[in-house]
């Protein structure tokens, strides 16, 4: 009897490990298949390209794809753009946000209800898009990298994310690091920053990512100045030149595109967007989900 029902949960388990196997399997195919479809598409001939059938492999290998779009005169000029704002931007972005939840942590700081509830209401609460411009207008940012950066230095969500993860930290850290004589300053930079790594990495993430995957704000205030063009605003022009045909003012353009269909053009330049991200992801995955989880709790 013992042996009968052994055998039977063996059984059982196996069919169960089966199932599991079979359903992550089946999540990692559904996954992975749109980006495998848009690198097959990419590498393959355009010419072949136009009758179809193109799954997860390419049927006619070629390069031509990725050379003409590099041999493009704006794209170098909205890649290099788009890495030194996602850079600045980054850097400047987490370390304003971490100022900022510090400074709302801070029990003795008497106007922190003030500042946190104003802070969300701007998440709620917008002056339109209009206001947005002609401030921007007024601030002399139009045609200029700085309105890359400056308008969203500083976000709400990313401040609350940090100083949530500094409220769960012991508050005598700080209070014995004053009695040592530390200046706020040295007790931001000593020891909050290092301690709040994993909410950091969270919040660089999203800044990271973005800031390269932002094109409004060149198509509202830098479209005139071609030397401040960014990637994204490249790839949204061939986009609308695949739907509408228009010329996206390359040189001999037309005679390149007799030869190159736009739908591969379209799929090679995703590639490129998306590698970058795709590489950086894995290694602040980590302290995105830590930051993610523990930046929630309080102690």
């Amino acid at each position: 009897m013992g042996n009968r029902l052994l055998r039977s949960s063996t059984v059982s388990d196996r069919l169960f490990d089966a199932f599991v196997y079979a359903y992550a399997a089946f999540v990692l195919v559904i996954t992975l298949y749109p980006f495998l479809h848009v690198a097959a598409i990419s590498l393959n001939d355009s010419i072949d390209t136009v009758r179809g059938g193109i799954t997860i492999y390419p049927r006619k290998f070629t390069l031509k794809n990725y050379e003409m779009i590099f041999s493009y005169q704006h794209l170098g000029t909205g890649f290099r753009n788009s890495a030194l704002r996602t850079l600045i931007g980054t850097v400047l972005g987490v370390i304003s946000s971490s100022m900022l939840a510090y400074t709302l942590s801070r029990k003795d700081f008497q106007g922190r209800r003030f500042v946190s509830v104003f802070l969300a209401l701007t998440m709620y609460v917008s002056g339109g898009l209009i206001p947005f411009f002609l401030l921007i207008r007024e601030l002399n940012l139009i045609n200029t990298f700085a309105v890359y950066i400056l308008p969203g230095i500083v976000s709400a969500f990313n401040v609350f994310v940090v100083r949530s993860f500094i409220d769960g930290l012991p508050y005598a850290l700080q209070e014995s690091a004053k009695i040592d004589g530390a200046n706020d300053f040295t007790i931001y930079w000593r020891i909050i920053l290092p301690l709040t790594k994993p909410a950091l990495a969270t919040i660089a993430l999203f800044v990271a990512v973005g800031h390269w995957n932002s094109w409004f704000d060149t198509y509202l205030f830098n479209s005139q100045a071609e030397h401040l063009t960014t990637l994204q605003y490249e790839l949204m022009k061939v986009l609308q030149s695949t739907q509408s045909s228009v010329d996206y003012r390359a040189r001999n353009m037309n005679e390149v595109m007799a030869h190159i269909s736009p739908e591969s053009v379209k799929m090679a330049i995703t590639m490129v967007v998306t590698l970058p991200i795709l590489f950086v992801y894995p290694f602040l995955q980590r302290y995105f989900v830590k930051g993610m989880t523990l930046g929630a709790v309080k102690s």
